[in-house]
């Protein structure tokens, strides 16, 4: 009888009672399970960007391109020439499906349900501008496997003074609120006052100390305007501008979606899904992870009426712009993205023997961006043997507002990136554009022959738009360039000051 209840208990339970506890391993450990499941018995040496190290990643142009012609992005595995939109999208998903099981990694089928909950309504100033302020969290359905939790991060920033939808533009970076909201002097001396009251009462010899130092406040009043720290170009910050023009933001954390390294494969939304075990070969990795991430929060924008969920764009920055980059790539509803020094796995070819490469996306340090199956192509396989390319990750963008966004090396954005790769691979992309009746960069060489445009020169008047700025590892340059540019393209009009 006691047997026959224990079992209906755990019955009842369900497996989520029964499933064993997280997998734990370095990402050393991970990254060699990995090898052993593909049979790779070594890799490539990772390439170094330190011009001293002997194994220095190449900067010479005669010998960046060893594979010099790339898949062509309109034509067929079988041969076939795309020359139709409805062709373009047969052809998209061919080209989806080669990324998902050879680079980026595939969603399982069972990826959780996101509930979104707002914790809490700010009413804040950037600059001159009113906006409302949404702290978020999207709690992820863990009924299957309740050992891990995830809570993605987001906050969303409207202005007040703007009647209707607006546009908003999603960035990959920590959630926190821009300018959180102070209490008035009164309230701060009302503050103090209790605060100093219960200091007393917990300790009284602190009664003859505060009585010493009079003007000291527990809570400090904060200088009533504080300027703020302006981009290196002299420009206000990204978001600040995002608001003077009438848009709305959202910060959403990455690694509150899935951890930025491979220590982390048995947890985040990878783990959960896994339910704590390691990953398969065409499991998707974290960029992949991140992406879906920014496509659960657009889900949630898209039920806001203050949202023109027509025109949600998403914004990322090195690591970040690769993931900026398949957002927009995988989730046709971005109608916008701003891709900024995305290097390696974003912008830039893996076919390009510059600066960063395969093989430094196959290594223990960045492998877990990427796709099990991906290892393969940094030993036995070489990057020629993709069936896929940086070119064909922007083709899957069009024809949606795209703006590749890269500095300078002088500034600190490294040639490691390979800005000319990357203008090589959007310039490969420019047809599909093309084909679907929008304008591509006007460049007129192919990829073969196209060369940069000098420094500050933007190619700005089509749908797909390069511009390499004076500054860093950054694309804050580029803000206002990109807002502008989307203003034109979407109809939006700035609210007057």
């Amino acid at each position: 009888m006691r047997r026959t209840l224990l079992l209906a208990v755990m019955l009842g339970l369900g497996s989520a009672a029964l499933a064993a506890p997280p997998v734990t391993m370095t990402a050393d450990e991970d990254h060699r399970a990995m090898m052993r499941e593909l049979g790779i018995t070594s890799l490539r040496p990772v390439p170094s960007g330190d011009p001293k190290a002997p194994n220095q990643a190449n900067y010479d142009e005669s010998k960046a391109n060893p594979y010099p012609n790339w898949p062509d992005v309109l034509t067929f595995k079988n041969g076939r020439k795309v020359t139709t939109a409805r062709e373009w999208q047969q052809r998209r998903t061919e080209v989806m499906e080669d990324f998902d099981r050879e680079v980026l990694g595939r969603v399982p089928a069972n990826a959780p349900k996101i509930n979104w909950k707002v914790l809490y309504t700010d009413h804040e100033m950037l600059g001159r501008v009113p906006v409302t302020v949404r702290q978020i969290v999207g709690q992820a359905d863990n009924s299957a496997y309740p050992d891990i939790a995830v809570n993605i991060q987001m906050t969303l920033v409207t202005p007040a003074n703007v009647k209707g939808p607006v546009p908003v533009l999603m960035m990959f970076t920590r959630a926190d609120p821009p300018a959180p909201s102070q209490a008035s002097p009164d309230e701060l001396d009302r503050m103090n006052a209790a605060m100093k009251a219960a200091m007393i009462r917990e300790d009284p010899s602190l009664k003859a100390v505060l009585e010493a130092h009079p003007a000291w406040m527990p809570f400090p009043r904060p200088p009533m305007f504080a300027a703020p720290q302006l981009n290196a170009d002299g420009d206000p910050p990204n978001e600040w501008q995002l608001a003077a023009a009438g848009w709305g933001f959202a910060r959403l954390d990455p690694v509150s979606v899935q951890a930025d390294n491979g220590a982390g494969l048995t947890r985040g939304i990878i783990g959960l899904a896994n339910k704590g075990q390691p990953r398969k070969p065409e499991d998707w990795g974290s960029l992949r992870a991140w992406a879906w991430g920014a496509s659960r929060g657009f889900d949630y924008l898209s039920t806001l009426p203050e949202v023109d969920a027509k025109h949600v764009g998403i914004e990322g920055v090195s690591r970040y712009g690769k993931a900026a980059l398949i957002t927009m790539a995988y989730d046709p509803r971005f109608a916008m993205v701003l891709v900024g020094s995305s290097g390696e796995g974003g912008a830039k070819p893996h076919r390009r023997n510059f600066g960063e490469a395969v093989e430094n996306l196959t290594g223990a340090g960045e492998y877990h961006w990427m796709a099990g199956n991906f290892l393969r192509y940094g030993g036995p396989k070489t990057p020629g043997d993709l069936p896929v390319d940086a070119h064909e990750l922007i083709a899957l963008c069009a024809p949606r507002l795209t703006f590749i966004s890269y500095g300078v090396p002088e500034k600190g954005d490294a040639h490691w990136l390979d800005h000319q790769g990357s203008y090589m691979a959007t310039v490969a992309a420019q047809p599909v554009w093309e084909l679907l009746g929008a304008r591509g960069l006007s460049e007129k060489r192919d990829y073969h022959s196209a060369r940069m445009p000098d420094v500050n020169v933007g190619l700005l008047d089509g749908q797909l738009a390069w511009r390499q700025h004076d500054g860093g590892h950054t694309d804050a340059p580029n803000m206002k360039y990109f807002i502008s540019w989307v203003d034109r393209n979407i109809g939006h009009e700035p609210p007057t000051q």
